[in-house]
Protein backbone atom coordinates (compact mmCIF):
# COMPACT_ATOMS: atom_id res chain seq x y z
CA UNK A 1 0.00 0.00 0.00
CA UNK A 2 1.59 3.62 -0.59
CA UNK A 3 2.09 5.78 1.74
CA UNK A 4 1.29 9.50 1.52
CA UNK A 5 3.11 11.92 3.80
CA UNK A 6 1.72 15.48 4.25
CA UNK A 7 1.40 18.14 6.96
CA UNK A 8 3.19 15.73 9.24
CA UNK A 9 0.99 13.07 9.08
CA UNK A 10 1.58 9.91 7.60
CA UNK A 11 -1.38 7.79 6.16
CA UNK A 12 -1.47 4.65 3.61
CA UNK A 13 -4.34 4.63 0.80
CA UNK A 14 -5.17 1.65 -1.98
CA UNK A 15 -2.79 2.00 -5.19
CA UNK A 16 -4.38 4.21 -7.92
CA UNK A 17 -6.24 6.14 -5.08
CA UNK A 18 -7.55 10.49 -6.43
CA UNK A 19 -4.86 12.56 -4.12
CA UNK A 20 -7.46 14.56 -3.26
CA UNK A 21 -9.82 12.03 -2.03
CA UNK A 22 -7.11 10.85 -0.07
CA UNK A 23 -5.94 13.97 1.32
CA UNK A 24 -9.22 15.43 2.04
CA UNK A 25 -10.40 11.75 4.09
CA UNK A 26 -7.40 11.90 6.34
CA UNK A 27 -8.33 15.49 7.37
CA UNK A 28 -5.61 17.62 5.51
CA UNK A 29 -6.82 20.94 4.98
CA UNK A 30 -6.13 20.73 0.95
CA UNK A 31 -7.24 24.26 -0.19
CA UNK A 32 -6.62 27.85 1.40
CA UNK A 33 -8.68 30.79 2.68
CA UNK A 34 -11.88 30.62 0.51
CA UNK A 35 -11.01 27.92 -2.01
CA UNK A 36 -12.18 25.75 0.73
CA UNK A 37 -15.50 26.69 0.12
CA UNK A 38 -15.25 27.99 -3.83
CA UNK A 39 -13.51 24.86 -5.79
CA UNK A 40 -15.01 23.11 -8.56
CA UNK A 41 -15.21 19.66 -6.41
CA UNK A 42 -12.08 17.60 -8.00
CA UNK A 43 -13.22 17.73 -11.75
CA UNK A 44 -9.93 19.81 -12.23
CA UNK A 45 -11.23 23.24 -13.74
CA UNK A 46 -10.06 25.84 -10.48
CA UNK A 47 -6.76 24.74 -9.76
CA UNK A 48 -7.22 25.42 -6.21
CA UNK A 49 -6.23 21.92 -5.12
CA UNK A 50 -2.90 22.73 -6.22
CA UNK A 51 0.33 20.80 -4.71
CA UNK A 52 3.66 19.84 -4.96
CA UNK A 53 3.82 15.98 -5.03
CA UNK A 54 6.83 14.06 -4.64
CA UNK A 55 7.14 10.56 -5.38
CA UNK A 56 5.47 7.70 -8.02
CA UNK A 57 2.58 9.10 -9.38
CA UNK A 58 0.33 9.23 -12.51
CA UNK A 59 0.94 11.13 -15.61
CA UNK A 60 -0.22 14.41 -15.84
CA UNK A 61 -2.97 14.70 -17.65
CA UNK A 62 -3.98 17.37 -20.79
CA UNK A 63 -6.98 18.78 -18.41
CA UNK A 64 -4.14 19.38 -15.66
CA UNK A 65 -1.56 20.36 -17.91
CA UNK A 66 -3.75 23.37 -19.52
CA UNK A 67 -5.30 24.11 -15.84
CA UNK A 68 -1.88 24.81 -14.63
CA UNK A 69 -0.05 26.53 -16.96
CA UNK A 70 -3.16 29.17 -16.58
CA UNK A 71 -2.49 32.26 -14.29
CA UNK A 72 -2.39 32.50 -11.76
CA UNK A 73 -0.52 28.95 -11.86
CA UNK A 74 3.02 28.61 -14.35
CA UNK A 75 4.07 25.46 -15.33
CA UNK A 76 7.59 26.13 -14.58
CA UNK A 77 6.49 25.42 -10.93
CA UNK A 78 6.35 21.58 -11.14
CA UNK A 79 2.85 21.65 -9.07
CA UNK A 80 0.09 18.79 -9.61
CA UNK A 81 -3.80 19.24 -9.02
CA UNK A 82 -4.35 16.79 -6.52
CA UNK A 83 -8.08 16.39 -8.20
CA UNK A 84 -6.49 14.85 -11.09
CA UNK A 85 -3.34 12.81 -9.41
CA UNK A 86 -3.37 9.02 -9.10
CA UNK A 87 -1.32 7.55 -6.21
CA UNK A 88 0.75 4.70 -7.23
CA UNK A 89 3.61 4.57 -4.67
CA UNK A 90 4.94 6.64 -1.74
CA UNK A 91 4.46 10.30 -2.02
CA UNK A 92 5.50 13.72 0.15
CA UNK A 93 3.17 15.86 -0.42
CA UNK A 94 4.01 20.19 0.35
CA UNK A 95 0.77 23.01 -0.01
CA UNK A 96 1.67 26.35 -1.03
CA UNK A 97 0.17 29.87 -0.09
CA UNK A 98 -2.22 31.93 -2.24
CA UNK A 99 -5.73 31.25 -3.01
CA UNK A 100 -4.78 28.25 -5.58
CA UNK A 101 -1.57 27.21 -3.85
CA UNK A 102 0.72 28.68 -6.34
CA UNK A 103 2.50 31.48 -3.90
CA UNK A 104 6.24 30.74 -2.41
CA UNK A 105 5.84 29.92 0.72
CA UNK A 106 4.96 26.82 2.20
CA UNK A 107 1.72 26.28 4.25
CA UNK A 108 2.83 23.45 5.14
CA UNK A 109 5.11 20.57 4.33
CA UNK A 110 5.38 16.76 4.50
CA UNK A 111 6.91 16.74 7.91
CA UNK A 112 4.98 19.64 9.13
Amino acid sequence: MPKVTAQGKTFECAPGANLRKVLLENGIPLYNGQAAMINCRGIGTCGTCAVKVEGEVSEISWREKTRLGLPPHSSSKNLRLACQTKVLGDVQVTKFDGMWGQGDQTVWTPQG
